[in-house]
């Protein structure tokens, strides 16, 4: 391995760059599922059955919750305000303020705070990640250009919410749908009494599915029928939205892979064709085809595994570096234990499939010809 240092030092750092992209790529894609696979399985997303920029009356509310089964309901708004301009984004919903928070309790909003948001309709409830990012603090104000309800808005920073755990999205900006509601009648009345969403908690998650229908069915051949289906599921169909994205990051992933097993392969043929007169005197001493062949396949193994290691290593720090440079794109960044698998997985492989042609070539090489070899 160490007879030439620098090709094989330089192979190495090849394959841990290679090893480093691939599980760097592999992380986005699990990152951007991640959040639907967080989802809680009690909990059921009501819409629109023709598209999600279609409201609902809120007296459908009332109807979900008289449901056998049905623990809780509320319903949201999207906003869609502007706050400066448009590259400051965070997602805003308007909300009921007296039954949202008992069906998200992974939001954790002082007593004292959530109070003081209740009291005042132009109150806001910020997340945690989202207030540290424009340096929000308790008592101040945020303007916000209407996009969906036109208008110029003026709130005001009640309560800061912090996730149960640090995989909760911490990045929502909550306000009154009351306050809202009441404001749009004057402007455009036929947007007044609606909901976005309805969120309901079941009290069997295993029937999900049946409850999905009952709900449905309450308001089909409707003017508005619904479409109901789990968190997981509702969130999965935005996923769905850049899919084709996904699956050309998974590809980038796999080329990568192999690139470098290309490059791996051209360096041990090098390698092998310089060493054929002392693959030769090792035969004429007795060493069978068989331990040619294993010294071939051991050093190829050798290099991409040490190459595989050193980029498992460096994956970690260089993880943390890429999350905190886009933590307003992913809700969780972390390299899964499946992710560590295909790493190695994938450095064995390279090991492996780059010995094959110069270790089979060593075999057909007789005694003769190998110690005529000119290197």
């Amino acid at each position: 391995m160490w007879r030439h240092r620098l090709r094989t030092g330089l192979t190495i750092a090849g394959i841990a760059v290679a090893i480093v992209s691939f599980g760097l790529l592999r992380t986005v894609v699990d990152s951007w599922y991640a959040g639907a696979e967080l989802s809680s399985s009690g909990r059921l997303i009501t819409r629109s059955e023709a598209s999600l920029s279609f409201s609902l009356p809120v007296t459908y509310g009332e109807r979900i919750r008289r449901l056998p089964g049905v623990t809780g309901v509320t319903w949201a708004n999207w906003f869609g305000g502007i706050y400066i301009n448009d590259k400051n984004f965070f997602p805003q919903f308007a909300i009921d303020d007296s039954s949202y928070f008992k069906l998200y309790p992974e939001f954790i909003v002082p007593a004292d705070q959530l109070s003081a948001f209740q009291s005042d309709r132009r109150g806001v409830i910020v997340g945690r990640k989202t207030a540290n990012k424009y340096h929000f603090k308790i008592g101040d104000t945020v303007p916000l250009i209407g996009t969906v309800y036109p208008g110029n808005w003026v709130f005001t920073v009640r309560g800061i919410y912090t996730g149960a755990d640090d995989k909760v999205d911490e990045s929502q900006f909550l306000l009154h749908w009351n306050y809202v509601n009441e404001t749009i009648k004057t402007v455009l009345p036929s947007m007044a009494d609606r909901g976005s969403l309805f969120i309901s908690n079941i009290s069997n998650p295993a029937q999900a599915a049946t409850m999905s229908a009952s709900i449905d069915s309450l308001f089909r051949n409707s003017l508005a029928e619904t479409r109901t289906e789990t968190q997981k599921a509702f969130q999965l169909g935005f996923i769905a939205m850049v899919d084709t994205v996904l699956v050309a990051i998974q590809t980038v992933a796999y080329v990568v892979i192999l690139i470098i097993m290309a490059v791996m392969a051209n360096t041990m043929a090098m390698a092998a064709r310089e060493r054929m007169r002392e693959y030769a005197t090792l035969k004429a001493l007795g060493f069978g085809d068989a331990f040619v062949f294993m010294l071939i396949l051991g050093e190829s193994l050798s290099i991409a595994v040490a190459g595989g290691v050193l980029g498992i290593v460096l994956t970690f720090p260089l993880s943390r570096a890429f999350f905190s440079a886009t933590r307003d794109l992913f809700l969780v960044f972390e390299v899964t234990s499946f992710t560590l698998m295909q790493q190695l997985g994938s450095a064995v492989f390279i090991g492996l499939i780059a010995a094959i042609a110069p270790a089979f070539n060593s075999r057909r090489i007789s005694i003769v010809d190998g110690l005529r070899a000119v290197t």
